[in-house]
């Protein structure tokens, strides 16, 4: 976690990730837009049933309430970026029965 509310941010949560080959974050949903940019490697990223293989330099916009998630499909660490438009971390995971909170003052 670089940004949240934890550390003052008032907008926004800004965080970065660093996943093994054949991980990932599991299909979720927030209740705000998301960016996530891949710094280096390779993600599968999937909107809904939408699917799609992004490279370092590339970015995909997750618009508020959809569910999505990504793995790395590459063979070395995928390193990821994320920008959330809300301070605190939320996720609603698909079976859970709590929405996930990270990162609150």
């Amino acid at each position: 976690m670089q940004i949240a509310a934890i550390n003052g941010a008032a907008e926004l949560c800004i965080f970065e990730q660093w996943v093994g080959p054949g991980t990932g974050a599991p299909t979720h949903a927030h209740a705000v837009e998301e960016v996530l940019t891949v710094i280096a490697g390779e993600a599968e990223m999937w909107i809904d049933d939408r699917r799609a293989v992004l490279t370092a330099g590339q970015s995909l916009i997750i618009p508020a309430h959809c569910k999505h998630g990504f793995r790395n499909v590459g063979s070395g660490t995928l390193h990821i970026h994320a920008v959330l438009a809300s301070p605190i971390f939320e996720a609603s995971f698909d079976g859970a029965a709590e929405p996930v909170k990270r990162w609150t003052p």
